[in-house]
């Protein structure tokens, strides 16, 4: 069973990232034993929902859901209703209210729009949550689709607070055109942090979590421009940990290829010159 569940993981990893979704349906229709699993464990593009109470748009994820149903945080109400579903502790729910209101704002400013959605739960010792962004555009030539997904936990110590901080941002990039033909590039990106951080009262956790998903995705962004702009010679991928290099390594290649930095004409004497030099080898 375990093989199973390894094999079905492996293959996601050699599949297109694009179709994540697609793919990881038709691999749980066929080990269902595993789906519960499979849906914690892969990462998927965010998919969105109108909350029937607010009439305010949310994101669905493994963290929200019981069953078939959803959490919409803005209502705090399952859809489809659920009788038993186990919801977190009053405090909680508040820190969770205020963490929605800030990326709210925090969306609006970095994004110019999507959507997003925090989720908090209870630990032991302390609370754990999942903070979502989602931005996607649609056009006639050109349409891309930016996924964050931030994992929390948070262990709290009196006045301080031990943050561990897991972010994964999936990239959908694609063009058509006459011209150039058609690009399709998507892939994804993780990384972890952990930080100490002081804590004064309840509102200060969503600042810190928000100073830690704020650096990290701008880490993230920077890494992906220059994995999408810098030439890279790095082409063989040995293991599954580097899966993004298989797509952003490639976009490198491409870019590297079709950029020329020195003047065409002195291009094309270098090129000359080396036929020259090759002819006369041979003869």
């Amino acid at each position: 069973m375990a093989d199973q569940f390894d094999s079905a993981l492996d293959l996601l990893r050699r599949l297109n990232p694009k179709n994540t979704a697609a793919n990881l349906s038709a691999i749980c229709s066929l080990v269902p034993e595993h789906e519960e699993e499979l849906l914690a464990s892969v990462d998927q593009p965010l998919e969105v929902r109108r909350c029937k109470k607010t009439g305010r748009d949310y994101l669905l994820c493994d963290y929200n859901r019981d069953g078939d149903s959803y959490r919409s945080p803005w209502s705090n109400e399952f859809d489809p209703p659920v009788d038993d579903a186990e919801m977190s502790s009053e405090r909680v729910r508040r820190l969770e209210v205020r963490a929605n209101e800030a990326f709210d704002v925090y969306r609006e400013l970095y994004y110019e729009g999507g959507t997003s959605s925090v989720y908090l739960w209870n630990l032991d010792d302390g609370f754990a949550g999942v903070v979502l962004l989602k931005k996607s555009s649609s056009q006639t030539a050109a349409s891309g689709a930016w996924d964050s997904i931030h994992v929390l936990e948070v262990a709290e110590r009196g006045r301080t607070a031990k943050y561990k901080l897991t972010s994964t941002v999936i990239l959908n990039l694609g063009t058509k055109g006459d011209a150039l033909g058609s690009l399709d590039l998507a892939g994804n990106m993780t990384r972890q942090v952990e930080s100490d951080m002081p804590v004064d009262a309840d509102e200060t956790h969503v600042a810190n979590v928000g100073k830690l998903v704020e650096d990290m995705e701008l880490k993230m962004r920077n890494l992906l421009r220059e994995h999408l702009l810098h030439v890279n010679t790095k082409r063989t991928v040995t293991n599954a940990s580097q899966t993004e290099e298989v797509y952003f390594g490639k976009a490198k290649d491409v870019v590297g290829d079709l950029r020329s930095i020195p003047p065409l004409s002195e291009a094309n004497r270098e090129r000359a010159a080396q036929r020259e030099m090759i002819n006369s080898m041979g003869r």
